[in-house]
């Protein structure tokens, strides 16, 4: 009997080197099989984190801090995490300060719904939060529109050419208070997905970050395209960052730091409800 054709599947994943070096070998069909192939959706993180709740991909990247609100539609993949080991998303400012000095003022941050979001409201809970698009933070703390700003992606590497100031690095902090690693992004994958479709798409996905790894020189050319001003040497420390072995894996660290951050937000009246983090 002849096998049926390929199932196609909706990925979405944010136009980031980190990103693109993770899912290489599938965008660039070096990896194909014989169950699913992959169409690719490239949107930036909030933006993905709202479709999520929508159910709008079969599979999508989202932030950690997204989960609880999607969680009905998807479970998250043990594969494709984000995750920074003592390292994050910073709170920079236009002058050197101390986070205190933060309390009750204006923070530009990217995003409701994003986990670097989360952190900073669990380790300051008193600041305005203005809202813009991820790559206009910088611009609203340098116009005097923000007093302060909540840098994810690349500008963590960057930040110090604008002129302005770091404040807390919202991962050494997590590290340092929990012992933990700070899981950020994750992707997840629809529940309602046929068990072995699913499963292909795991398997596929934990593939591709193999064969990134494996051909580390061609996925770094590949990644630098959307890397969003990092030279070369930039992108592959940012890259290096996050994409390694919790990415491979989410291991019992990674599970207990999600719970974690996630239990720390409801009890902090952040999150409407409580969800056990469920990997696949």
């Amino acid at each position: 009997m002849d096998r049926p054709p390929p199932r196609k599947i909706v990925v979405a994943h944010s136009p980031d080197s980190d990103d693109a070096f993770m899912f290489y070998g599938l965008a660039t069909q070096k990896l194909r099989s014989a169950v699913v192939s992959f169409e690719h959706v490239l949107q930036d993180i909030e933006t993905l984190n709202q479709a999520a709740q929508e159910g709008r991909y079969d599979m999508t990247a989202i932030s950690y801090h997204a989960y609880p609100y999607v969680a009905e539609h998807y479970v998250l993949t043990s594969s494709g995490s984000s995750v920074g080991d003592g390292y994050g998303p910073l709170v920079i400012s236009p002058r050197p300060c101390g986070i205190e000095e933060l309390k009750g003022k204006t923070i530009a941050v990217p995003g409701a719904r994003t986990t670097a979001y989360l952190a900073l409201r669990l380790l300051l809970p008193d600041f305005q939060p203005l809202f813009v698009p991820f790559d206009r933070i910088f611009e609203a703390v340098e116009n005097g529109s923000a007093q302060g700003g909540l840098i994810i992606h690349e500008g963590q590497l960057n930040f110090d050419r604008r002129g302005v100031h770091r404040v807390v690095d919202l991962g050494r902090w997590w590290k340092e208070k929990y012992g933990l690693p700070l899981p950020l992004g994750a992707n997840a994958i629809r529940r309602s997905l046929e068990p072995e479709i699913a499963r292909e798409c795991c398997v596929m996905l934990r593939r591709s970050i193999e064969y990134a790894l494996a051909n580390r020189e061609e996925a770094l050319t590949y990644a630098m395209q959307f890397a969003r001003g990092l030279d070369s040497g930039l992108t592959e420390k940012f890259v290096g960052m996050y994409v390694n072995g919790h990415t491979l894996h989410a291991g019992p660290d990674v599970q207990e730091a999600a719970q974690k951050l996630l239990d720390l937000g409801h009890q902090a009246g952040l999150i409407p409800r409580r969800v056990m983090v469920e990997f696949v």
